[in-house]
């Protein structure tokens, strides 16, 4: 009974579920990221390197000439596959590059919004004993000198602790 409720203490926990959508939708992400570079990114460097295939790059290590990757494999010779290798460095930059990307703009509107809120937040306050404008970390009114209360009451906690 105690490893249970341990167990569904651990699992309803914000980080888990989080981590578990996040890999949820990073396969998903995957999926996209093989269609990009198998179906648009591939053909595009296949074309312009005059129709080579990193698909079909490998070794046989049974010292036989196979035309193409698949019927090596369909013949069983064992295969250094360094052209699938290739492809998998390819899609890993590619997968970089787009998460940077969102990464960026989500940090740039996380700070945007930031300072959108500071800006909306006051810089100024009134002075309670002359009603003049001052200025919000003021601990000393600049016009009638007065020691504003904040203050009071911050050195009077600061006296407290010592």
């Amino acid at each position: 009974m105690k490893f249970a409720k341990e167990f569904r203490e651990f699992i309803s926990k914000g980080n888990v579920l989080n981590l578990a959508v996040a890999v949820i939708i990073g396969g998903a992400f995957q999926a996209i990221i093989n269609s990009l570079v198998n179906d648009i990114i591939m053909p595009i460097i296949s074309i312009a390197t005059g129709g080579i295939d990193f698909q079909n790059w490998f070794v046989a290590l049974d010292g036989s000439h196979y035309a193409t990757l698949a019927e090596a494999q369909e013949a069983g010779a064992a295969t250094l596959n360094y052209g699938v290798f290739i492809n998998a460095i390819i899609r890993f930059i590619l997968m970089a590059i787009v998460i940077f990307i969102i990464v960026k703009i989500f940090t740039s509107a996380a700070e945007k919004a930031k300072k959108e809120e500071e800006a909306a937040a006051p810089t100024t306050k009134t002075c309670p004993y002359c009603c003049t404008e001052i200025g919000i970390d003021a601990t000393r009114c600049p016009n009638c000198t007065s020691q504003l209360a904040a203050a009071v009451n911050e050195a009077a906690e600061e006296a407290l602790k010592e």
